[in-house]
Formats: structure tokens, C-alpha cells, sequence
């Protein structure tokens, strides 16, 4: 294996290593935007758990695409100071640009959905009251007819 192979392996190892910082701290604040008593917030434990696996998965995958799959005792340590370097250089920027990724693909999204649920919502309770409309002269009539025929002869 000629050196510029094994310097781009170990570029791509710190690379999975700033990705999983990037990811576990991404889990990591979505669980602690939770309200306490959340399904997210009591089974924090297992996405942080499949979190994990993934990051593994897709290291593994990277490995094999820039190695064919060979493993090297230097890759582990690779990892840990790409994750390391996330903590320390790009983690305001990864953060800055979740927040604008948050405000301008996101929140607007949420929204047009949330309007578009709320029309819906609003065209059904009209429909249904114009059908409560409609039908309430003749539940009204079948009441009185009921009260008048079947009357309870008991008592």
C-alpha cells in the first residue's frame, strides 16, 4: 500500500470520526430538546445505542471503499481524535449551520404542513356542521315522534 493510500485512509478515518462527533452530538440535543417524560427522552439509551451502530456501519463501509476493508491498529486512534477535532474546531460551525438549516428548510416546512392540516381540519368541522345542520329538523322530528309513539308503558 503506497503512502498517499494510507494518508487518504487515515483522512477518511478522522473524517468518520468529526461525522460521529457530528451525529452523536445531533442525538444528543435532539434528546435534551425533549420534555422530560417524552418517548424520545426514555429511550434516549437506545438511539444513542443505534446511533452508534450506524456510525460503525458506515465507517466500516468507508473503510472498505478507500482500503477494500483492511484494518489497520492506527484507525481507532484516527477516529477518536477526528471525533476529538469536532469537539474542539467544528462544532460551532456544524452547529451554526444546523440552526440554519433548522430556520430555513425546517421551520417552514413544519408549517405549510401544519397549515395545510388546519385547512383540512377547519373544511371537515364545516362539513360536518353543515350535515348536523341539515339532518337536526328531522332528528328533531324523529324525537318527537319517538317520545310519542313508543312511550314507556311501564311504571
Amino acid at each position: 500500500m503506497s503512502l498517499s493510500v494510507q494518508f487518504l485512509s487515515l483522512l477518511a478515518m478522522i473524517g468518520t470520526g468529526i461525522g460521529a462527533g457530528a451525529i452523536m452530538d445531533l442525538i444528543g440535543t435532539g434528546v435534551s430538546a425533549t420534555r422530560k417524560g417524552s418517548f424520545i427522552r426514555r429511550h434516549a439509551v437506545w438511539f444513542e445505542v443505534i446511533g452508534w451502530i450506524i456510525i460503525g456501519s458506515a465507517s466500516f463501509y468507508i473503510l472498505f471503499l478507500v482500503r477494500d476493508g483492511a484494518w489497520r491498529m492506527y484507525d481507532p486512534f484516527a477516529q477518536i481524535s477526528g471525533m476529538l477535532l469536532y469537539a474542539s474546531v467544528f462544532y460551532r460551525p456544524f452547529r451554526f449551520v444546523g440552526r440554519v438549516i433548522q430556520l430555513l428548510v425546517i421551520r417552514p416546512i413544519v408549517f405549510v404542513i401544519r397549515l395545510i392540516v388546519n385547512i383540512i381540519r377547519f373544511i371537515v368541522r364545516m362539513i360536518i356542521k353543515i350535515i348536523l345542520l341539515i339532518i337536526s329538523p328531522f332528528t328533531l322530528l324523529y324525537h318527537y315522534i319517538s317520545n310519542k309513539v313508543f312511550k314507556n308503558t311501564k311504571g
